[in-house]
């Protein structure tokens, strides 16, 4: 029931990187909004839901806050098992850091799910849920 979030961070080209790896892993899309900014998302044609990332401070944070002083948590909807396992191996390699290995989570019921901390430290999930999580 997203439609839209978003966060501040310090890098613009290094949360480029490791968005555009987890969303290529998730048949997300990130797109162009700006100098200091980009959306993720389904697609040009279907932008909402979205999550707005960026350097540009808005104007609506309370004084004192900055890019990871509050840590955000994101959860993304993944089709399988596979995906999720495929997000974790994508976020690693563009320099995330893994804070929930790929796995079913006990007392979440039909549930897997992959945790990793973006550069910036904010928790970032892939979750499927129900239906075949065996594959």
């Amino acid at each position: 029931m997203l439609d839209h979030t978003g966060f501040v961070v310090t890098d613009l080209k290094r949360a480029r990187a490791f968005y555009d790896a987890i969303a290529a892993a998730l048949e997300l899309q990130t797109i162009d909004n700006g100098d200091g900014a980009f959306l993720l998302g389904k697609s040009v044609q279907q932008p909402i839901p979205y999550l707005w990332i960026g350097t540009t401070r808005p104007s609506y944070w309370a004084q004192g806050s900055r890019a990871g002083l509050n840590q955000t948590h994101i959860a993304f909807q993944a089709e399988s098992k596979a995906m999720v396992d495929e997000f974790h191996r994508a976020a690693m390699a563009a320099g995330g850091k893994d804070h929930g290995k790929p796995g079913p989570r006990q007392g979440a019921g039909d549930y897997y799910g992959a945790f990793v901390l973006d550069p910036d430290g904010n928790n970032i999930e892939a979750c499927a849920r129900g239906g075949d999580l065996s594959r």
